[in-house]
């Protein structure tokens, strides 16, 4: 599993003009499930993600997580993040999890994340979304489950 993490003012996702979850201050995050991903990939992602320490302390330093500001969560699907482009142009998407199972792992995702904290928002699986928001910084931290960065 994958996620793009971005320290945010303000997030927001439309769907056909329409806003379907906004946050303010906080964070928004892209996550893209891979072909292989289970339980333990969950929750890897969920506990780095609301205890990653990026928010400033008083002294100015990132020593604060989400939960210590009491910010905001805005989850988003993202398959690609798992486009690979080492050969070519265009992106294969092979690694990623097949839609129908993405979507069940997806919602798997969204519980643990609100289970974990419960300040927490979702787009809509598998909709062309328009993603905006205000980065705080910026911040942007990858994650991923296997390790590999």
């Amino acid at each position: 599993m994958r996620a793009v993490i971005q320290r945010v003012k303000q997030a927001w996702v439309q769907v056909d003009g329409q806003e379907v979850a906004g946050i303010g201050h906080g964070l928004l995050v892209f996550i893209g499930i891979g072909e292989k991903d289970n339980e333990q990939a969950i929750a890897y992602i969920v506990d780095k993600t609301v205890n990653l320490r990026i928010f400033e302390d008083q002294a100015g330093k990132m020593n604060l997580s989400v939960l210590d500001v009491e910010g905001e969560i805005l989850l988003v699907s993202q398959f690609t993040l798992y486009g690979d482009v080492r050969r070519g142009r265009r992106p294969s998407f092979s690694h990623a999890m097949a839609p129908q199972q993405a979507r069940m792992m997806f919602d798997r995702v969204e519980q643990a994340f609100r289970n974990a904290y419960p300040r927490c928002k979702t787009g809509q699986f598998q909709a062309m979304m328009d993603v905006g928001l205000v980065n705080d910084g910026p911040v942007t931290i990858l994650l991923d489950s296997d390790k590999t960065f």
